[in-house]
């Protein structure tokens, strides 16, 4: 994560899914124009020499479609995949509008994803549902739609998808309007404060459901009994429900093919877990910051198909670790920030088929990782915040499929790390921590498949940024140690592949640096705060038509001149601070 000027974001959730922002990768469904390409794929902001493949004949035009749609009708003679095609594009580049929505009537699109999209309102849906029955999938998470409009989507018996995230403008009403859509598999209303125990009942109806996405929505209680004969419910997630108790889960104890519960951040404790233990499918659990003890260990220990396992800051201690001996399945575990010490890794040692461990915050010292030599599969492991020291890491040096290592904020010099020179496969290595230097960047240069590089804390100059050359996969480096001048940079200008750079706090950094990056086009972020780095130097930003996010806080450097590079030269920047 790019850090800040002067603090470190680290408390990091885990197993939490990303919120879906954007246009859906669901596009291009049938295949009525065979001289299409297999799927549409936005070009990159292109017209730079030598630079990506040239967009196909279809892509040309669509963009001009996109540039003339003021000309245009009705699409509802085209084929239905290039129709949808070019709403896809009009979504993308924001070019649609309920003027232009209208042109699109009657076209038998089969994805209408419009999340986070200005402006989508109840007047928008007769468009929408004109697409019938031949529509599978709608997004209009962030909209203002109201039961009017959710009204309309009952001719689209169809459909498969619906996901109305963050919207709070329909009642219970409303939700009704939606039972009758029989063939409904996803269904998700993430943060809406719209849905309610009554409004629930709408679901009992949807026989089909396969996944229901309830997060962070505050008037749910009660309402899971209307879930009881959703028997393909395969998926549910409730986390961030606060309103959630014991007595919900007790209504789920019946959905015998549920596979995955998120329930993290909710108010259930141990009598609440209890009540899964006759989920035999139960293959992830999801109990961050759940009020719990040792006690739901037992139930989760009758859990036997589990693989994903989380525990994060659930307060737990070695007692009832031995329960974990019998979970021979589990993939992933995380039992960060627990009060959890080399005692409890001892009943892990059978856990072979271990590919991720999350040990973050746990009081876990070098003779602890001695219970770990025998996870062979071991692809991710985080030792964050532990007491770990440089003896410790002989105990993974045969751990040699590892590929995400965290040693950020241990007792790990650089001596310790030629320890993993060994560990060829490691992709992602965190090292946030004031003890390494030069040195230990030396001693890392065997593992040429690092492509993500944190020594944001660490005391590196300029004559150890020499090391970073061979890293050429490098896609993220932070250096924010403060050690650093122009000079040192020099070694990073020959990273191609770099798409996240974060050079803050090197207070020594001038305009010069940004000149000597303006060669790596493939950043999408960027962080140079806390230097000497001044309006002027902006200009050598202009070949990043890729960049995303831009942060020169505490710099010389304007919100002005910022939005001037915007608007001539990097259309693609969408966060950029000051600001």
């Amino acid at each position: 994560m790019m850090g800040g000027i002067c603090s470190r974001k680290r408390d990091q959730p885990v197993m939490e899914d990303a919120v879906p922002r954007g246009v859906s990768s669901r596009y291009c469904k049938s295949s009525s124009s065979k001289w299409l390409s297999a799927s549409f794929c936005r070009p990159v902001v292109g017209g730079q020499p030598g630079g990506g493949n040239c967009p196909s004949l279809l892509e040309l035009c669509i963009q001009r479609i996109r540039q003339d749609i003021e000309r245009y009708k009705s699409f509802s003679m085209l084929p239905r995949d290039v129709s949808q095609q070019i709403f896809n594009e009009l979504v993308y580049s924001h070019c649609l509008t309920d003027v232009s929505l209208e042109a699109f009537r009657d076209c038998a699109l089969q994805d209408v994803c419009l999340a986070e999209y200005p402006g989508v309102k109840d007047s928008w849906m007769d468009a929408i549902s004109s697409q019938g029955s031949s529509l599978l999938t709608v997004d209009l998470s962030g909209s203002d739609v109201t039961d009017t409009g959710l009204a309309c989507l009952k001719d689209c018996t169809d459909l498969q998808e619906l996901t109305l995230n963050c919207c709070d403008k329909f009642s219970e009403y409303g939700l009704k309007q939606i039972s009758g859509l029989s063939y409904l598999t996803t269904l998700s209303f993430k943060r809406s404060t719209a849905v309610t125990a009554e409004g629930m009942r709408a679901f009992s109806s949807l026989f089909n459901l396969e996944k229901l996405d309830l997060e962070s929505c505050p008037g749910i209680h009660g309402g899971f009994i209307h879930l009881k004969g959703l028997m393909k419910l395969g998926s549910l997630n409730i986390r961030c429900c606060k309103c959630v108790v014991d007595s919900d889960l007790k209504a789920l104890s019946g959905l015998t093919n549920l596979k995955e519960l998120q329930i993290s951040n909710t108010s259930i404790t141990d009598l609440g877990i209890s009540y899964l233990k006759g989920l035999c499918k139960l293959n992830m659990l999801n109990l961050e910051r759940c009020n719990v003890t040792a006690a739901c260990l037992d139930s989760i220990s009758a859990l036997v198909a589990l693989a994903y396992l989380n525990l994060n800051r659930c307060g737990l201690s070695d007692d009832g670790c031995d329960k974990f001996a019998g979970l021979k399945n589990l993939k992933v575990l995380s039992l960060g920030f627990n009060g959890i010490t080399d005692a409890c890794l001892a009943h892990l040692k059978g856990l072979t088929s271990l590919e991720s461990l999350n040990l973050d915050t746990c009081t876990i010292s070098d003779e602890g990782l001695a219970n770990l030599t025998g996870l062979a599969l071991l692809r991710s492991l985080d030792l964050s915040d532990t007491q770990v020291r440089s003896n410790g890491l002989r105990y993974l040096s045969g751990l040699t499929n590892l590929e995400n290592l965290n040693l950020s904020f241990t007792l790990v010099n650089d001596g310790g790390l030629r320890k993993l020179s060994g560990l060829t496969s490691l992709k992602s290595l965190n090292l946030d921590a004031r003890q390494i230097t030069d040195a230990g960047l030396a001693n890392l240069t065997s593992l040429t498949e690092l492509t993500h590089l944190d020594l944001f804390g660490a005391r590196i100059t300029d004559s150890g940024t020499s090391y970073l050359r061979c890293f050429k996969k490098l896609q993220s480096i932070e250096i924010c140690g403060g050690g650093l001048t122009d000079a040192g940079v020099k070694n990073i200008q020959g990273l191609t592949s770099l798409r996240r750079l974060n050079l803050s706090q090197n207070c020594n950094l001038t305009d010069k640096t940004l000149e000597l990056i303006s060669g790596l086009t493939t950043l999408v972020s960027l962080n140079v705060s806390n230097s000497r780095v001044s309006n002027q130097g902006l200009q050598y930003l202009t070949p990043l038509k890729n960049l995303r996010s831009l942060t020169l806080e505490s710099c010389k450097v304007t919100e002005s001149e910022i939005k001037k590079l915007q608007l001539v030269a990097l259309p693609n920047l969408v966060s950029f601070r000051p600001e």
